[in-house]
């Protein structure tokens, strides 16, 4: 078979041709001591940059306007430190509603008993004294069961506990924060995940009523992210994306317009359920969702800091 002929190739004048990137999208080089917010406006224009602000912009125009700004996140948030930030971004009451895993609740409580959390998994698990802290499942159980005989949902539960308990570093806690500014702060648990269940002061029926009672608070929540709200979630790769979906469901069932919000997912690798249930089929009906891969630790304080300069 002959070669084709490459001189008869087709051209166009590149002037004419649309291309996706031009120097003005560029990033800037900053000065020395440059301020938060001149470093912010010098990032370029494009990708994940472009999807930051967007994502900025959203938030911002939510807590505006007094829309649903729902953040839900794993343990791991916690962990690395962030929970100052996020309750600064609860007492501004521009994140309007959280939701947490059952990990999360353990670490928030943990850091509001002691001012420390995350024990050395491996180290413990070889001895077998991995998650038998007496006063994390005595405390946290006892809380559930309390909460259930008052028909609270966990995270209500938890976080009244550690105010009436007066723990030293509830400054510190997520849902302690929550309840004395009575905004929602939901549980959501998979029994047998937690260190909590391996102790005998589990009481799955109570795990079972708090936790569902915080799943029927968050379709509460979800069905008003309609018209302009915004959910981000924050490294859970499975329970609250899988929550979420459910939310939205019901919400649409019952004659609520979930539609026409900002989804967007933070974490250190992109995965299916965020990407499917978050970003994706929620906002089939209008909306936006943007996902930004990398560090908690790098990425929220960037993102909060970038709210805070443009409230």
């Amino acid at each position: 078979m002959p070669s084709l002929d490459f001189t008869k190739l087709k051209t166009y004048p590149l002037a004419s041709r649309r291309s996706k990137v031009s120097h003005g999208a560029f990033a800037r080089v900053g000065k020395k001591g440059a301020s938060f917010r001149e470093f912010y406006e010098s990032l370029p224009e494009i990708l994940a940059a472009k999807d930051f602000r967007a994502i900025v912009r959203a938030i911002v125009e939510a807590h505006r306007r007094k829309q649903t700004v729902l953040w839900m996140f794993g343990a791991h948030v916690i962990k690395v430190g962030l929970s100052p930030l996020l309750i600064h971004l609860l007492r501004k009451r521009v994140v309007t509603a959280i939701a947490l895993n059952g990990a999360g609740a353990i670490h928030d409580f943990e850091l509001s008993y002691m001012g420390s959390t995350s024990e050395d998994v491996a180290a413990a698990l070889a001895d077998g004294s991995f998650g038998m802290a007496e006063e994390t499942h005595r405390l946290l159980n006892q809380a559930i069961r309390d909460g259930a005989k008052r028909n609270l949902g966990l995270g209500q539960a938890v976080g009244s506990m550690i105010i009436k308990q007066k723990m030293p570093y509830r400054n510190l806690s997520l849902l302690a924060t929550c309840e004395e500014l009575d905004v929602p702060a939901t549980v959501h648990v998979a029994l047998g995940t937690d260190i909590i269940h391996q102790q005998s002061t589990a009481d799955g029926a109570a795990i079972g009523q708090t936790s569902l009672a915080d799943f029927r608070r968050l379709a509460g929540v979800v069905s008003g992210l309609g018209g302009g709200g915004v959910v981000g979630n924050l490294g859970s790769a499975v329970i609250l994306p899988e929550v979420f979906l459910k939310a939205v469901s019901i919400s649409r069932n019952l004659g609520h317009t979930v539609k026409d919000f900002t989804a967007f997912d933070f974490d250190m690798i992109r995965h299916y359920r965020p990407h499917e249930n978050v970003l994706k089929r929620p906002t089939l009906l209008g909306g936006s969702g943007f996902a930004v891969t990398g560090h908690h630790e790098l990425l929220i304080p960037l993102l909060v800091q970038a709210i805070i300069e443009e409230l």
